[in-house]
């Protein structure tokens, strides 16, 4: 990530993954993202989306569930995640409702992942940037 093309508001660094590795397969798209969890130790979670638009569902944040539903835009450069997570805790949920949008810039160096997220607390923005290694 490159920390100083991104914009991730009150949750500096912690609000995005500091490295991301895409694999881009005929009918899915895998991501696995590392970053620091709450208390300084680095996790690494993989996320398979299938690409022909119909929803996945995977277990985050331990025992979470997450739908997604990954749409590709023409240009074939930018695709849309739209995703809802149900968390369980005290014998309540919550939904966490949010929209990704994954763009290539920079001839395909360079990517940039802008994150609208919608909670119980309010509505939250995020852009982070990463840069090609």
């Amino acid at each position: 990530m490159n920390e100083g093309k991104s914009e991730l508001g009150q949750f500096g660094a912690r609000g995005a993954s500091g490295k991301v590795v895409i694999e881009q397969k005929a009918d899915a798209v895998s991501f696995t993202k590392t970053s620091a969890s709450f208390t300084g130790e680095e996790v690494t979670a993989t996320e398979t989306l299938t690409s022909n638009g119909k929803e996945s569902e995977t277990t985050v944040f331990g025992t979470a569930k997450k739908k997604s539903t990954l749409q590709w835009a023409a240009d074939g450069k930018t695709f849309t995640i739209t995703f809802s997570i149900v968390f369980e805790r005290n014998g309540q949920s919550f939904n966490l409702n949010g929209i990704e949008t994954w763009s290539l810039y920079a001839e395909g160096k360079s990517l940039s992942v802008q994150t609208a997220l919608t909670t119980p607390q309010g509505d939250i923005t995020t852009k982070a940037a990463y840069d090609k290694k």
